[in-house]
């Protein structure tokens, strides 16, 4: 019989990452004093960690953990994450073909294709919090979203894909990984799950 104490002590947490928050909990150098941690939003268990990350410019969707082995399998390119770029122009059919099947970015001073991933325009614009720090509107050209499902997620990558086919992105909202959804939640909010 399998012993579950262990599963049951471990605690997981979903948070909607507000911008201008790093996916971490302490500094890692000089230039990060003045930077806003997540610790700061909630009073997280000892040992908690951030699976994966949300560079300090995107927003939304970030799982937290205190199971090692629940952050490795997220992190393991099995499990989707779904992300709503706001990119500068109306992006095109060609473009969006482009992403799904796959781009050249730079990673670590290389050049790497993206592996194929499911890509398409959202027609009606989402509806996400309001940023602190606001996007350039229409008078300045059209902008449109787009939904991208990686399983992979090297740095910076949905940024890069956008940027590779030419629509540049404004704002990154990632809306979901796996089965669990950003939903209706407010920046900086937390809420503890029960199963991951």
């Amino acid at each position: 019989m399998k012993n579950n104490t262990d599963k049951q002590s471990h605690q997981h947490f979903a948070i909607y990452k507000p911008y201008g928050y790093l996916s971490q909990f302490i500094n890692n150098g000089q230039k990060q004093n003045s930077k806003k941690l997540l610790g700061e939003l909630y009073d997280f268990p000892e040992g908690t960690m951030a699976i994966g990350r949300l560079d300090e410019k995107s927003e939304g969707l970030l799982l937290l953990t205190t199971d090692g082995k629940t952050s490795n399998h997220i992190c393991s390119g099995r499990v989707e994450k779904e992300y709503y770029a706001q990119v500068n122009g109306d992006i095109t059919i060609d473009a969006i073909e482009l992403l799904r099947k796959g781009v050249e970015i730079g990673f670590e001073g290389k050049k790497y294709i993206t592996t194929p991933c499911k890509a398409f325009k959202i027609n009606n614009i989402p509806t996400f919090p309001e940023r602190p720090k606001k996007i350039r509107d229409d008078r300045h050209g059209p902008t449109s979203w787009v939904s991208i499902t990686l399983q992979e997620g090297k740095f910076r990558q949905v940024r890069k894909m956008t940027s590779a086919v030419g629509f540049p992105t404004l704002r990154l909202v990632r809306i979901r990984v796996g089965d669990i959804y950003l939903n209706e939640m407010k920046a900086g909010e937390v809420r503890e799950l029960y199963t991951l």
